[in-house]
């Protein structure tokens, strides 16, 4: 198209995507003075991939450690990352997130209505240097619903897996008392369940808990900051092109109602719209084999719009093969995979391939753990589906993904479609038959971890060594909360593959959070953050929130850049001279 089509609205800054860091992003640029700000969302409600997860936030030194006196320092941290991301990602890129995330946090605490508080939880590797047994990860406080009025309705809501018995809302800290059946957890149980009934104005409204937490409270925090700056969010609007004027990103086309509008983004356009994870094709493309968007626990919109829209105007991409590996339990006929995020810590379960052995740690963190259905899949021995084999005991006291603790729902009362894929039997080697892996293997692997519960030494594959595999083990099980005999028929057996939460590779950016072309070179008018750039954490998983903190690190970063001078014009009048403009469509 020519240069002199016309614009049919004209903005400051249009946001691309509704998750945390898009929002955050959003509400930057308006407190740092861009007049208009519009923020499109493809899907019918708001909130992303961030409004469905924990909410937390991975940032190291932050001013809620320090006013609890946690003794951090951005040298530590950077310290941290280098060990354990390598030369993957530029140390420029690391110091600018060990930097700018505290700044970031603080500045979200006094310019809107987001909220944070430190948690215990640990690195995912605490033992290597710089690393830290709790209090980098943030979690959002909770939030009553009310403050959104309608606007809580068309908040994406939580998956059944993060509440409890499918209902109740939960914080990270409540989750892990409930999991490992920490001292007080029947009375936090007790208060969670009157608060809920409690709520007669809720109740009134529907079965929906109003009792915000976890992704979901970010996402209403933030919500909520837009709206007190008035910033305008279409639902049901797809980015579906850039427009590009010399080689600068001058707007994008969005479908609004039904209809294409042509918008101009007079200080640029900030793209978090997620990563790929649900369109097959790219994940057959990029992705280690076998791979199947139906095992991500990631929303569904997520199909890599934002990665292709900024290919087809000359952003180079790194990290495509990777993801936010997580393994994931598949139930035939519900909406989305359970991610097996802490079960694996629990004592008295292994995780077995094909050939009836155990391939890695099942207590790792949890990308290590769904990236060793990769690693150790070989022909001779498949991993993809693997399968989660535990006892009577473990079944009446632990849950399991959809699998509820036996004390509150016995075998009869399970749905009948988990029993479709779940297994029992009354012996090692019966089951072994029904998921048709070698009985003597499965049965030397049985024993091997039992001898490994007296001992609490797993000779293998070191589970329960590290802080982290501890974090959520049974700390009354003893010598090892992460190893348990597994002894009491009847036994059972559950498939479980190499889920996600995300991809991880995407378009390539500075410090600032601007597209990079192949030679390096900087698109002017176009920012991408989130899962749909090419993660700061390269393909490693330092700790819980390193999806959702560089999103709004970097969100925060690019609304700061783009409001700090005509990025725009600067860009134009660097650009090579060519005459004509160009509307780039996404493949």
């Amino acid at each position: 198209m020519q240069s002199t089509a016309k614009f049919d609205q004209e903005v400051d800054v249009l946001v691309v995507g509704s998750g945390a860091g898009a929002m955050t992003a959003a509400v930057a640029a308006k407190a740092e003075g861009a007049d208009n700000v519009l923020m499109v969302e493809k899907s019918d409600v708001y909130g992303g991939t961030s409004a469905m997860s924990g909410g937390g936030i991975w940032i190291p030194n932050s001013h809620y450690a320090r006013a609890e006196g946690v003794n951090d320092s951005a040298e530590e941290a950077l310290t941290y990352l280098k060990a354990v991301i390598g030369d993957e990602v530029s140390e420029e890129r690391l110091k600018a997130y060990v930097d700018k995330a505290p700044e970031m946090l603080e500045y979200m605490a006094n310019n809107s209505r987001v909220t944070f508080e430190t948690v215990p939880y640990s690195d995912y590797y605490p033992e290597k240097p710089g690393g830290k047994e709790g209090h980098r990860t943030h979690q959002p406080a909770p939030m009553n619903a009310a403050k959104l009025g309608k606007e809580f309705d068309l908040l994406r809501e939580q998956p059944s897996q993060v509440k409890v018995m499918g209902k109740f809302t939960m914080t990270m800290k409540e989750g892990r008392a409930f999991l490992t059946q920490a001292k007080g957890w029947i009375f936090t149980l007790f208060l969670m369940v009157l608060r809920y009934y409690a709520d007669i104005p809720g109740r009134l409204k529907g079965s929906r808990s109003r009792r915000l937490t976890m992704g979901n409270a970010l996402s209403g925090q933030l919500r909520w900051s837009m709206l007190d700056r008035n910033i305008g969010l279409w639902l049901k609007s797809p980015m579906t092109e850039l427009i590009e004027e010399n080689g600068v990103v001058v707007g994008a086309i969005v479908d609004h109602d039904g209809s294409p509008v042509r918008i101009k983004a007079k200080r640029g356009v900030i793209i978090g719209a997620g990563g790929f994870e649900h369109n097959q094709v790219m994940r057959e493309q990029y992705l280690p084999q076998p791979t199947s968007s139906e095992w991500s626990g990631s929303q569904e919109n997520n199909t890599g719009d934002g990665i292709l829209a900024s290919e087809k105007v000359g952003a180079d991409k790194a990290l495509m093969e990777h993801a936010w590996w997580a393994p994931s339990v598949r139930i035939p006929g519900w909406e989305r995979p359970f991610i097996i995020f802490a079960e694996r810590s629990l004592p008295g379960l292994v995780i077995v391939n094909k050939a009836g052995k155990r391939f890695a740690n099942e207590a790792a963190p949890y990308l290590e753990s769904g990236l060793a259905f990769y690693t150790a899949n070989t022909p001779e021995a498949p991993t993809v589906p693997s399968h989660v084999v535990f006892d009577a005991t473990f079944r009446h006291k632990f849950p399991f993904g959809p699998i509820v603790p036996g004390y509150t729902m016995p075998d009869g009362k399970l749905s009948k479609r988990i029993w479709k894929v779940l297994k029992k039997a009354d012996t090692i080697e019966e089951l072994a038959g029904l998921i048709d892996v070698d009985a003597s293997a499965l049965a030397e692997t049985v024993s091997k971890n039992n001898d490994y519960a007296k001992t609490g030494v797993d000779l293998d594959f070191h589970r329960g060594e590290s802080y982290y595999d501890r974090y959520y083990g049974d700390a009354n099980n003893s010598p090892n909360p992460c190893i348990a005999p597994i002894a009491k028929p009847p036994f059972y057996a559950i498939p479980i593959h190499p889920g996600d939460i995300g991809t991880k590779g995407g378009v390539c950016t500075d410090v600032n959070g601007s597209a990079l072309r192949e030679d390096g070179s900087v698109i002017a008018g176009l920012y991408v953050i989130g899962n749909t750039a090419a993660s700061v954490m390269g393909s490693k998983y330092p700790g819980a929130g390193s999806t959702i903190g560089p999103a709004m690190t970097f969100g925060y970063l690019a609304a700061k850049h783009m409001t700090s001078g005509d990025r725009i014009s600067e860009g134009l009048q660097q650009a090579a001279s060519k005459p004509t403009s160009s509307t780039v469509e996404p493949a």
